[in-house]
């Protein structure tokens, strides 16, 4: 690949780290720089945005509004689409997204959480490299569903062709590199893309990207027995097992917690039934999000009811995840992983004699409708096939102690594809939290794929520091069901199910 020259870089580099809020650089414009041998785009004037993002067939541009990150234009866009990829002509739907705009001469990064759209951020690839980014919402969710609601067409192949329009539509606007990346979902579905439409983009960033198989996947199991320490599994093991044990006690407060927030649990079978899978998930829960510093707060048996239900609630969200009104916005993602996505099998051999459900809490009685289909076991075997054999320039990154890393995809240095670990890292892993030498070697890999020149140590370091500022204005999200963190905004009440 060819790359800019360091100076030219280092300049980009600087300016895009002005845009963005640093204040020790001085005010200037935000241009990315051009690949090398290239002759530079006219700069982007503001009108020009406007008219080209009109001029794209099919695109409707709802409204442009304040961007909440300095030097970028924030668009919210939707973009008719077929609803069967394989029928053009037949049923269309309008996926939203959002376009933060830098430059037409700056990379473009193509975003997903998997889920509906709520409120903008930066991912860390795009405040890294200074680039564009369109973030989009995944076909069925929020308000990118066909009409005709055929679940049928909710598969990974017919969300790949979604990706693969939308960088059709755009590529003219924006002729330069493009990257894909998400977390959790959004990262299945980056890695997902790349298996059908693999010439489509330069570079894949996955984070926490699992590959589940089956809907019990035993591979969770012994990663949930051996993560952490032996004391602080002991504890989460007794405290799960007090659980059970005072059911009496605590189901009036899950009770008082679904009248709080206008919810009931009927679509799991009730509260008794809300309670056993918040009891037998939580050990999967505090490690997902929690670090082992929290191990000190967990309660003994025996405490105050109100104590250990408040304890298991921070853990777990017992209503969001488990009640009707949380649950409802998220029954496609409930719907994928039922048919092709999996789901872990959680460990409950120290839970027997305890259990009145043991293994139904599985991803379709979550759904008030019946999944006619038997799961696709190969889905994920053929992409996990084709990503160790052929994947190239595919960076993925998951964090220790996450339990999702169990079934982390595999790669080969061969094909200049890798796959760290955040050393004590939960779901929220990222590369400014990777060891200085995996963290070199991965920002090296990135720039290169984007055409970019090796950053200095200093430049480095600005960078993951301006990447670190652009994660930390992301809007404060409520815990997910299965996996990245959904939007507050994000309507209606959010913070349930998901991958």
């Amino acid at each position: 690949m060819m790359k800019t020259h360091t100076a030219a870089w280092l300049l980009a580099v600087a300016l895009s780290l002005q845009a963005c809020g640093d204040a020790s650089l001085p005010a200037s414009a935000t241009p990315a720089p051009p690949e090398q041998g290239t002759a530079p785009l006219a700069a982007t004037e503001p009108d020009d945005v406007l008219t080209g993002l009109q001029s794209i067939p099919g695109l409707t541009v709802i409204s442009e509004r304040p961007s909440p990150i300095p030097g970028t234009r924030l668009f919210l866009l939707r973009l008719e689409l077929p609803a069967d990829h394989a029928r053009p002509l037949g049923e269309h739907f309008q996926l939203r997204m959002m376009l933060l705009h830098r430059s037409a001469q700056a990379p473009m990064v193509l975003a997903s959480e998997g889920y509906m759209l709520g409120g903008i951020y930066q991912a860390e690839p795009t405040a890294l490299l200074g680039a564009n980014q369109l973030l989009l919402e995944h076909r069925f969710l929020g308000a990118s569903r066909p009409a005709s609601n055929d679940l049928g067409l909710l598969t990974i192949e017919q969300a790949a062709g979604d990706y693969h329009r939308v960088i059709q539509a755009f590529k003219p606007m924006y002729p330069g590199r493009w990257l894909t990346t998400g977390s959790s979902k959004g990262g299945m579905a980056a890695v997902f893309h790349r298996y059908f439409h693999p010439d489509d983009v330069d570079a894949t960033v996955a984070y926490v990207a699992p590959s589940s198989h089956g809907l019990r996947d035993e591979r969770y199991v012994p990663f949930l027995e051996r993560v952490g320490d032996a004391d602080c599994r002991a504890k989460l093991e007794a405290f799960q097992q007090d659980v059970l044990r005072r059911r009496d006690e605590l189901l009036p407060l899950v009770e008082a917690l679904g009248t709080t927030l206008g919810t009931g649990f009927e679509g799991v079978g009730g509260p008794d039934r809300a309670l056993e899978f918040s009891a037998v998930e939580a050990s999967f829960y505090f490690w997902q999000y929690g670090t082992p510093s929290a191990c000190a707060s967990i309660p003994a048996p025996d405490a105050p009811a109100e104590e250990t239900f408040a304890f298991l609630d921070g853990v777990v969200g017992v209503a969001y995840t488990y009640g009707d009104r949380f649950i409802a916005p998220f029954a496609p993602a409930y719907y994928q992983a039922a048919t092709q996505l999996g789901w872990p099998r959680f460990p409950s051999r120290h839970l027997r004699g305890l259990l009145r459900y043991p293994g139904e809490n599985t991803p379709d009685v979550y759904l008030d409708f019946p999944v006619p289909q038997p799961f696709d076991r190969a889905a994920m075997l053929r992409v996990e096939s084709w990503v160790w054999r052929h994947g190239e320039r595919m960076l993925f990154v998951y964090g220790e102690n996450d339990p999702w890393s169990a079934t982390a995809f595999s790669v080969r240095e061969h094909n200049d594809a890798f796959r760290f670990f955040v050393p004590g890292g939960n779901h929220g892993a990222n590369i400014r939290g990777l060891p200085a030498p995996e963290q070199t070697r991965a920002l090296e890999r990135l720039f290169t794929w984007m055409g970019l020149s090796a950053p200095s140590a200093t430049v480095h370091t600005l960078a993951l520091e301006h990447a670190a500022e652009a994660e930390a204005s992301r809007p404060a999200p409520l815990r997910s069901r299965r996996g990245s963190p959904q939007d507050t905004r994000t309507p209606p009440p959010p913070g349930a199910p998901g991958r």
